[in-house]
């Protein structure tokens, strides 16, 4: 069915034109630097691959730019040029990614296309699924990838909006690379990567990574260390056969970030305040302690020419101490304010400290892949199991009032009695069958079917023995896709797929469906786009329509026990995302120019709670840009200089309508490389600052645990880094 511009939101009409502007505005540069490439000496530029391909798509044997889905590959050289240390940092390369609650300190995670990642059920590493509960270290990583769009294609149930994906490095012969870094304040660390191949037609390979940080970032009372220690090996049999073998160790130690909050009505000016003040510097605070031990074993068997199997299994532990003072609403004489601070600056302060966490997650995946032409047509065809198995043990928390505290960050209080609070334990277990065909219908044509079938058994008590829930629950989540080749080298497409969150009632006395699973909460997403992979310019486009139902307590008392049976935790309407993306890279041998803008219009709709509907949810930005730029300097060979911009509009900072907003903010960082070989070693200099104009400006606003939290950009940071391959 046609659409036409009437149909569409008013944010879109408005911006819509914008981020066509700015992919139209590449196509005459694109003729310019096309015809300068031919005149100058040809300089081998790195940076995003038209072929790259992205396993978390489900057709990582394709390239991207051939498959009918929106993915970012983020290699381990441009991690490098970033200056990245954690995911949270990858959120300026791609506007289709932006914040959810990144704390300093703390594990991170991503909103893509508005919707925030769930922790527990967004995260891969080598396509198995692990919690994302904990801080994954990124130097023994060749890439991190993330889909865009509904994950039923490729999960069993996570929240909608992709899925991200560790690929860790493997052999790949000799390596030897030695890097040293330093960033502001007084951040300093040593990394090591050594490769090599041995025995018999080099039939064993290893690869060891190695890091160190020693953690004194600008925010003050936040200094930690963190260290890494990765191992990958694997044995080529035979010509058919490859085991491959790896495991990795961590450990982060760091004091974690509260966030500011609204000043009784109002948004305070990030201008007045110090993005470098930590909330939680009392004497007793104690730094959150993350370790984790993750192991995978994988078998890939090629059975004749076109077909081979993989068994795939993967293990990971994670061990977590997690404290913090935190703020938490604001008492006073004249008020309460449960959701955000005095208008003062004052706040209640709790202790929070749930020692001995224990995480576990368990994974086995058996698949086949092959080929084959029936009827006339040709079929790429996946198909396996998955089965995996999470438990969380925890014991009671201590969580307790503490005094009254102050956003200046200078008031001192006792430490609180310790009064405990129970946590909640968990047990989960998933058995997913999935099929994924790629069929060439004709030449230029393909449809794309993907299918999986999931069952899940869950169940959670209280560390006390209390609010038993337990419950089994099955779906099937369809994704299907039809592309066509055009003679340009393009590729346009529309696809539609289904994604499955599942949510239980807390058997808790205020629920009057207490203990009873809701039906499976389907999201949909359909989406058309356009790709091009052509040279210098390779780009994309894509407009998406996402709907996801809304899993919300609904009654006359949700946040009370008693008297009992006054809330009903039901579907209540749905948040619908609708939005245009459009990127690409140009490339000449000199320059590489890249970016990305979204227009979002987000609301929610058909909730029982009338100001809701409409609005824009919080922490969600309505337009944002990214880009940057690369220089090589043709007079001093080996000499790159980097620029990026980081654009993201207004955010809600809490659901309902006139609800307050945080300003739009605009971020410049520039960086620079140098690549010199001396004595056969390639030392490669790095330099860079982030927010050159030390911009203050309010960077995410997440609506956590029923409070506004704002998160203020990171003032100007210098970085430093040697890297000596020999």
């Amino acid at each position: 069915m046609a659409t036409h511009s009437s149909d569409l939101p008013a944010s879109l009409r408005r911006q819509a034109p914008v981020a066509a502007a700015a992919l139209l505005a590449l196509l005459p540069l694109s003729q310019a630097l096309a015809q300068a490439s031919s005149e100058l000496p040809t300089v081998t530029v790195t940076g995003r691959n038209p072929a790259a391909r992205a396993a978390v798509t489900g057709f990582g044997e394709r390239p991207l730019a051939e498959t009918p889905l929106q993915a970012s590959v983020v290699t381990q050289e441009r991690l490098k040029e970033r200056g990245a240390q954690r995911l949270a940092d990858l959120v300026s390369l791609d506007a289709g990614v932006s914040d959810a609650y990144n704390a300093a300190g703390y594990w991170d995670n991503l909103t893509v296309r508005g919707y925030a990642l769930d922790y527990r059920y967004n995260y891969r590493r080598d396509g198995l699924p692990i919690s994302g509960e904990t801080s994954i270290p990124l130097e023994n990583k060749s890439a991190v990838e993330v889909l865009k769009g509904t994950s039923g294609i490729q999960a069993g149930t996570s929240a909608p909006g992709g899925l991200v994906n560790y690929v860790v490095k493997r052999p790949e012969g000799r390596v030897r690379s030695l890097e040293l870094g330093w960033r502001s304040r007084n951040t300093r660390g040593a990394s090591l990567d050594i490769g090599e191949r041995f025995g018999e037609g080099e039939a064993f390979g290893l690869r060891v990574n190695a890091a160190y940080e020693h953690l004194d970032s600008p925010l003050r009372s936040d200094e930690g260390h963190r260290r890494l220690l990765a191992l990958a090996a694997d044995w080529r049999l035979s010509p058919d056969t490859r085991l491959e073998a790896e495991f990795e160790t961590s450990r982060r130690s760091q004091p974690s970030q509260p966030g500011f909050s609204l000043l009784g009505p109002d948004v305070p000016n990030a201008r007045n305040i110090d993005p470098r003040t930590n909330l939680n510097n009392q004497p007793w605070s104690l730094p959150v302690v993350m370790e984790g031990n993750t192991a995978s074993l994988r078998l890939q068997q090629r059975l004749d020419a076109d077909w081979s199997l993989v068994a795939h299994a993967g293990t990971q532990r994670l061990h977590t101490d997690d404290r913090l003072a935190y703020p938490f609403g604001c008492t006073d004489a004249s008020a309460y304010y449960g959701d955000r601070y005095c208008p003062n600056g004052d706040f209640d302060l709790y202790e929070y400290r749930s020692d001995k966490e224990r995480r576990q997650t368990d994974a086995l995946d058996v698949g086949v892949r092959g080929r084959f032409a029936t009827g006339g047509m040709k079929h790429e065809l996946g198909a396996g199991v998955l089965l995996s198995r999470h438990e969380t043990r925890l014991q009671a928390r201590v969580e307790d009032f503490a005094g009254t505290g102050n956003i200046s960050g200078t008031v001192t209080v006792p430490s609180s009695p310790g009064g405990l609070a129970q946590n909640t334990n968990r047990t989960e277990e998933s058995t997913e069958l999935y099929l994924r065909d790629a069929v060439q219908l004709a030449p230029g044509w393909d449809a794309w079917l993907g299918l999986r079938h999931t069952r899940i058994e869950r169940e959670s008590v209280r560390t006390n023995g209390s609010r038993r829930t337990e419950y089994t629950q099955s779906f099937t989540t369809p994704w299907l896709a039809l592309s066509h080749r055009l003679s340009s080298g393009q590729l346009v497409y529309a696809s539609w797929g289904q994604g499955i969150e599942s949510e239980v009632a807390p058997n808790r006395a205020r629920y009057t469906n207490r203990g009873e699973a809701l039906p499976a909460l389907k999201s949909r997403q359909t989406e058309f786009g356009l790709k091009s992979a052509g040279q210098p310019l390779a780009w994309q486009f894509a407009w998406f329509d996402m709907r996801r139902p809304v899993a919300q307590g609904v009654g006359s008392d949700c946040g009370s026990d008693t008297p009992g049976n006054t809330c009903t935790l039901q579907a209540d309407g749905d948040a619908r995302h609708r939005g245009v993306e459009a990127g690409g890279t140009l490339r000449s041998s000199l320059w590489e120019l890249g970016g990305s803008v979204m227009v979002l219009d987000a609301q929610r709709r058909g909730s029982a709670v009338p100001a809701v509907n409409g609005q824009r949810p919080p922490n969600v930005p309505e337009f944002t840009a990214k880009l940057q730029a690369g220089h090589r300097v043709a007079v001093v060979p080996g000499l790159r200089l980097l620029a990026g911009l980081t654009h993201e509009g207004d955010r809600m900072v809490e659901p309902g309508a006139g609800s307050a907003r945080i300003p739009s903010w605009t971020r410049i960082d520039l960086g620079l490389s140098h690549e010199q070989r001396v004595n056969g070693t390639l030392l490669t200099w790095r330099a860079g600052v982030d927010n050159v104009a030390d911009k203050r400006a309010w960077r995410e606003s997440p609506y956590q645990y029923e409070h506004i939290y704002l998160y203020p950009l990171a003032p100007r940071t210098w970085r430093l880094s040697l890297q000596a391959d020999f």
